[in-house]
């Protein structure tokens, strides 16, 4: 048996064997990224194919929906196709089929969500639809030293700046989220302000390595003394502030040190709130998924300030930061081991249950579940 936390080896010794040895095909394209990957088992990841669209939306400065779905349309063959040759089976091989249902743009949702319905309609093979924020939650427990719960997770994304309380792989309480930017939004709408392309986050990142972190004293946005949200917007403006400011008077702006302070500003509060998070309820442990995870300043202050409180830390590498398909697999295999499926009339969803409470069209998952939020 691999390595697994102790309550996680429960689970598995519950699992039949034909459960426990699953095959399963995981579909991706809740944005701009086309993926699918092959896990065996829960654990052994045997392909993990991503296409990224970054250069279609580049000179848009930011994702388009419209283009995003034609290229999710014209990928989702060739790439799944990249996933099972890679992995060696084929479609007849697989046991179970996991797909992103949302949350994300509904077009691009969509082709992938048709795709898995069209290869479960054609070959038999059992389908659920996975949330994309649960894919990211769980995404540390395919790599080889594993968080055990309960632990607190943050989840940084493009989309998303959420904490929330994971006390198993069924239950999630969400204890903050942002009120309107998202700290990878914000990566890339103060890119934009700079010049720089898109997308912004590891341009920022790059620059900020040049800059003083302490030059510009950007706010920081706390909300109260009990407060787990998030708020970036604020931050936003005071750069562009800042940019117009220097740009009025004819001044030079100082690229790397606005990418420095700006950077520093959003992980100073993300990592903070999710330690104050763990310090409040009692907890030891961290994760920090999503895509601005990968961000190298994030991940290092993060470790740091964890060691200091003697809370330990777990991050996904960073090709498990991203959007990807391995962690969409991961679910699904959970999916499967509580005997959930989803049916045909499902529909994408661009809001999750995660984070917004109610009833998902076509879902069954119990890993849709989650207690309501704190106040």
């Amino acid at each position: 048996m691999p390595f697994l936390p102790l309550k996680w080896q429960f689970l598995f010794q519950r699992l039949t064997r034909e459960t426990r040895f699953m095959l399963i095909l995981g579909i991706e394209s809740s944005c701009d990224e086309t993926a699918a990957a092959v896990l065996r088992d829960g654990h052994t990841l045997l392909s993990n194919v991503i296409n990224s669209q970054i250069a279609v939306h580049s000179p848009y400065g930011g994702v388009v929906p419209e283009l995003a779905s034609r290229n999710h349309l014209e990928n989702i063959y060739p790439v799944v196709a990249a996933a099972l040759s890679q992995a060696g089976v084929t479609l007849d091989d697989l046991d179970g089929l996991a797909v992103t249902q949302g949350p994300g743009l509904v077009g691009s949702l969509l082709i992938g969500l048709s795709f898995a319905k069209a290869i479960s309609a054609v070959k038999g093979i059992p389908y659920v639809g996975v949330d994309h924020i649960v894919g990211h939650l769980l995404s540390p427990f395919l790599e080889k030293e594993q968080p055990e719960f309960p632990y607190i997770a943050l989840v940084a994304s493009g989309g998303h700046s959420s904490i929330f309380l994971v006390q198993d792989h069924t239950t999630i309480q969400t204890l903050g989220r942002t009120r309107d930017d998202a700290a990878g939004e914000a990566f890339d709408k103060v890119g934009k302000i700079l010049g720089l392309q898109y997308p912004g986050g590891p341009v920022i990142s790059r620059l900020a390595e040049q800059g003083n972190p302490a030059a510009i004293p950007f706010p920081r946005a706390w909300l109260g003394p009990d407060s787990l949200d998030f708020s970036f917007s604020g931050l936003k403006t005071s750069v562009a502030n800042y940019v117009h400011q220097h740009q009025q008077k004819d001044e030079p702006v100082n690229i790397p040190d606005v990418c420095a302070s700006f950077q520093e500003a959003v992980v100073e509060v993300l990592c903070k709130k999710a330690l104050k998070a763990a310090q409040s309820h009692g907890i030891s442990t961290v994760v920090l998924a999503g895509g601005v995870a990968a961000n190298s300043r994030l991940r290092s202050v993060l470790q740091t300030l964890g060691a200091e409180r003697s809370i330990k830390i777990f991050m996904p590498s960073l090709e498990l930061c991203t959007d990807n398909a391995a962690m969409i697999a991961l679910a699904g295999f959970y999916h499967f081991a509580e005997k959930a499926t989803t049916s045909f009339e499902t529909d994408a969803y661009s809001r999750s249950p995660v984070l917004h409470p109610g009833p998902v069209p076509g879902a069954t998952s119990p890993i849709a579940q989650q207690v309501p939020s704190e106040p």
